[in-house]
């Protein structure tokens, strides 16, 4: 007889599995950024990095879209995933400042917001959290980079293709750069809202009532701590100390009570 699963036992062996599509796929992607570099920076086959490159895009394409489809997702991935692509952006800025086909201060800018969010990680594990989910403007950001950098290869030919390559390349880096720092900015308000969330709900607001001035607070046995045991009932300010009398029936000055039958 099949043993039942519960829904959500169903999810976490779901999010422990290793050996998934979409994780071999991001794995290839891996293996793919040294013989990219490789490609690049020894013999300067240009166009056989531009394919390890291409086929870098399309994978990451296609893991996400097995992973929803699929039911695939895991821990794993979401490690694999977003690692796969900051190393290929990390590779394909390597090679292109090494041969002086773009600034150093582009890889600097980009390399420092990533670098950031490394110093950010031990803050957040700290609170109880780990790395957060990529959004929407990272994965922007990324396919602007990794559209960018086969266009900068590409202008480093002479003719018309190349300049037109200079042009199209050098807009999606600035655009994409600028996307970049903003899906960090958007990151850092998201850490700073659940670390916000955290110290909440660590250090919950009092909300016991406090008494009011002028009215004493009986204590389980009828006695007042520091004051006149005989004086057990007192009238709220404003209704008058002297001549009052006792309150009416059914009534009590502290939130809950009950008067005695």
């Amino acid at each position: 007889m099949a043993s039942r699963v519960s829904p959500r036992a169903a999810d976490r062996v779901a999010g422990d599995r290793v050996w998934t599509v979409p994780n071999l796929l991001s794995m290839l992607r891996l293996v793919g950024v040294p013989v990219f570099l490789w490609l690049v920076l020894v013999p300067r086959a240009d166009w056989l990095a531009l394919g390890v490159l291409a086929f870098a895009g399309v994978s990451d394409w296609l893991d996400g879209k097995i992973a929803r489809a699929w039911n695939q997702t895991s821990r794993l991935g979401t490690v694999l995933d977003p690692l796969a692509d900051r190393l290929y952006i990390f590779a394909a800025l390597l090679g292109l400042v090494v041969r002086g086909i773009v600034p150093w201060w582009l890889m600097a800018v980009l390399v420092l917001r990533d670098v950031l969010m490394v110093l950010a990680l031990p803050i957040m594990r700290y609170h109880g959290y780990g790395t957060l989910p990529v959004n929407f403007a990272g994965k922007a950001a990324t396919l602007c980079l990794l559209y960018s950098f086969p266009l900068l290869f590409i202008a480093g030919y002479a003719a018309m293709v190349g300049d037109v390559a200079r042009i199209m390349g050098w807009a999606f880096a600035i655009w994409g750069t600028a996307i970049y720092w903003w899906a960090g900015v958007l990151y850092a308000v998201q850490g700073l809202r659940l670390i916000a969330q955290t110290r909440r709900a660590d250090h919950p607001l009092e909300t016991d009532e406090k008494p009011l001035p002028g009215v004493a607070a009986t204590s389980g046995h009828g006695s007042h701590p520091g004051g006149d045991p005989a004086q057990s009932d007192q009238t709220a300010p404003g209704r008058g100390s002297e001549g009052s009398g006792p309150p009416p029936s059914g009534t009590s000055h502290r939130k809950g009570a009950k008067s005695p039958p």
